[in-house]
């Protein structure tokens, strides 16, 4: 299987992209997973939609070419991070590429709820009409506290957690599954 992660933080030390980096290692076995960098990408503009930058074109054709979208999301200011908003505005103009590609959530945060919120809007955002990605229902993943859960090099420490994201894994890729059927 192959899924591209979209992480919603730019930020080159991001407790997001350590997490998503730390699920492309781990379960590398399961299936293929490529982080996408949507740094470059522009602000969604409808007057250029047609014909977008190349960068955006190719963060398009990785996205329609994945069997699976993993979104790794922070929460800034109780909600999704802008660039991530943008990246999905792109994705579900003119060719839509979102429309049934399965979909999964994780977050990390260094408060105490982890992305609850973020990831409660990222949610609606992904049945929006243009969007309208399945999502792997009832396996909500909040890194709370992820500053004392993850070590220097990016491994997730605190075996709880572990084996929870070990538990969401699975539960996904039997989704997966069954929805392709």
């Amino acid at each position: 299987m192959k899924i591209v992660a979209i992480v919603g933080s730019i930020r080159k030390e991001s407790y997001n992209l350590k997490l998503a980096t730390y699920i492309q290692m781990k379960y590398h076995e399961k299936f293929d997973l490529e982080i996408l960098n949507i740094r470059n990408l522009p602000f969604f503009d409808q007057d250029i939609e047609n014909d977008p930058p190349v960068v955006v074109k190719e963060f398009k054709d990785k996205v329609a070419n994945a069997d699976a979208v993993l979104w790794v999301t922070p929460e800034y200011n109780g909600t999704v991070p802008g660039v991530l908003v943008n990246a999905i505005d792109w994705l579900s103009r003119v060719d839509k590429v979102l429309i049934g590609k399965p979909s999964w959530i994780v977050g990390a945060s260094m408060g105490n709820l982890g992305t609850v919120k973020a990831q409660l809007h990222l949610r609606d955002i992904l049945f929006a009409a243009g969007v309208s990605s399945p999502l792997l229902p009832g396996n909500e993943v909040y890194v709370g506290a992820v500053h004392e859960k993850i070590d220097q090099q990016g491994n997730l420490t605190h075996e709880p957690t572990v084996q929870f994201l070990d538990m969401v894994v699975e539960n996904f890729i039997a989704w997966y599954q069954q929805y392709n059927r």
